[in-house]
């Protein structure tokens, strides 16, 4: 799982870069108003984060399979207005929280990775997978803020 923390590590990096560069009009501007803009992507991103760091922590403990909870991803950018705060607070929280998930993913044991994950739809899936899937839609929605990310 080094490769996936690496990567992580590595989107991180790009993604400061180019919150640090980019203009607060860049940052807020909507390309529709039911689409996000890049400050809402980012928002998103740091709600996926934390849940992601509660089922990367909790399904080593809790009773197997892990039950993943889904949860309204509109909803909590619109809650936590993220269009309107300080573009240097959520990445300050940004790359708090994916530094953590980057250093609990590198650190995670073989015997976990197999930790049984139980989906809303039936589905099963295992801890790998989750961990994997999330560097994926980290990189997912870094694209959609700058198709050059991850290349």
């Amino acid at each position: 799982m080094e490769k996936v923390s690496l990567r992580i590590e590595a989107l991180l990096k790009e993604g400061t870069r180019f919150f640090m560069h980019a203009s607060e009009d860049e940052l807020s501007r909507k390309p529709s108003p039911e689409k996000w803009s890049k400050r809402e992507i980012l928002g998103h991103l740091i709600d996926s984060a934390i849940h992601n760091l509660v089922r990367f922590t909790e399904s080593r403990y809790q009773a197997q399979p892990y039950k993943h909870r889904p949860y309204d991803q509109n909803e909590l950018v619109r809650i936590n207005d993220y269009q309107n705060q300080e573009t240097e607070d959520l990445m300050v929280l940004w790359l708090s929280l994916n530094r953590r998930i980057a250093s609990l993913i590198a650190s995670v044991s073989e015997n976990d990775l197999s930790i049984p994950i139980q989906f809303t739809d039936g589905t099963a899936k295992d801890l790998k997978f989750l961990m994997t899937d999330y560097a994926d839609h980290l990189e997912h929605h870094l694209r959609q803020i700058d198709p050059s990310f991850g290349r």
